[in-house]
């Protein structure tokens, strides 16, 4: 399999005709999927000896999707998939469509600095919102105590940490807690930025991970990606069935059994599967359909490089997304994405669907 991906990748290298010449592929966007974007670019610069090379900068969400609209990037990266305002906007614009492409699953966990405690706590989404908004201030609260019964709980300040830039991961964690919430939904609601009642904020998964490790009674949400490097201990959440599930690859697939609309687009927090986690979520690639509107693109041979370069993610790079604990797209999600990526053209050239279908 990897002779024959190498095989097809070198085909499609010499087809744009790059000679000695090399090309980068600039990113920008969510740090939700950066350990995955990471290990992408690495292995895809192997796989075409160093002719493609991948720089993504991990901005977050926010930064992401304004990089995409302004053209400074090749591709934006998002875990909030672009709303139909956004989707408008650019139809306006560019007169293109702006195509939200997942590649792979992930979830949002809520990572805690309790030296002592052994096994994993519980939550649930109202007691979450009710930490974040200020509600909840200790770990011994009732309403914990509650849900941990047996368990010792230290009767320590909460710290609250929350994203301070722009991200898809505080859309997901807002996004359910809006859904649990109807507090949280009236007074915060959901968005890559929100007025945060109470906490203090941390740049990037990266940042906020950072600062609940150092800080003793702090509790945080990134991708469960970064609390297994930072060896950061996370909750099991109760879902819509009344289980508490941690987040791991079963239960992250779970939640994303859903039906799933040809734009891709969908929430997948709260799920009402009995198995499935419960802030889970698709993230996504931001394209423009038709390539040749992006100045950061300069030449038709970069166009192609990119189609390539993602469809390589949707179907032999996605070997990469279970052993980081990503999930990898079902049949009929790499199916949609594939779809969506054969629309792409460059100036009139139908070139997505000429290297989807080769």
């Amino acid at each position: 399999m990897r002779v024959k991906a190498w095989f097809l990748t070198a085909v499609a290298l010499a087809g744009l005709g790059l000679g000695q010449q090399t090309i980068t592929l600039v990113g920008a966007g969510a740090s939700f999927p950066y350990p995955l974007m990471a290990k992408y670019g690495d292995e895809y610069n192997k796989l075409t000896g160093g002719k493609v090379r991948i720089n993504y900068q991990s901005v977050g969400s926010g930064a992401g999707i304004r990089q995409f609209l302004e053209q400074t990037v090749h591709f934006g990266a998002t875990d909030a998939p672009l709303d139909d305002g956004r989707l408008r906007e650019v139809r306006e614009q560019f007169k293109t469509q702006a195509l939200n492409i997942a590649y792979a699953l992930g979830a949002v966990v809520p990572v805690y600095n309790l030296p002592g405690l052994k096994e994993p706590l519980r939550f649930s989404g109202p007691v979450l919102a009710d930490i974040y908004l200020g509600k909840i201030k200790t770990w011994n609260d009732p309403a914990l105590q509650e849900l941990n019964p047996g368990v010792k709980l230290p009767a320590l300040p909460i710290t609250v940490v929350h994203r301070s830039d722009g991200s898809g991961t505080t859309f997901v964690f807002a996004d359910y807690l809006s859904k649990v919430s109807p507090e949280w939904a009236q007074k915060v609601g959901r968005g890559t930025s929100v007025q945060w009642p109470v906490g203090v904020g941390g740049k990037g998964n990266e940042g906020v991970a950072g600062v609940v490790k150092q800080t003793p009674g702090a509790i945080g949400y990134v991708e469960v990606t970064y609390a297994k490097q930072n060896n950061l201990a996370y909750g099991a959440v109760r879902n819509k069935a009344g289980r508490f599930i941690l987040a791991d690859l079963a239960s992250i697939r779970a939640a994303a059994n859903v039906p799933l609309p040809g734009d891709m687009r969908v929430s997948l927090t709260d799920t009402a599967a009995p198995d499935g986690y419960p802030i889970a979520s698709f993230t996504y690639l931001l394209l423009y359909e038709d390539l040749s509107v992006n100045k950061a693109l300069k030449s038709e041979a970069e166009a192609r490089a990119l189609v390539e370069f993602v469809k390589w993610i949707l179907t032999e790079g996605q070997r990469y997304n279970e052993p980081l604990t990503y999930g990898a797209l079902s049949p009929v999600a790499q199916q949609r994405a594939l779809a969506l990526l054969s629309r792409i053209t460059y100036g009139g050239q139908p070139i997505g669907k000429e290297i989807v279908g080769r």
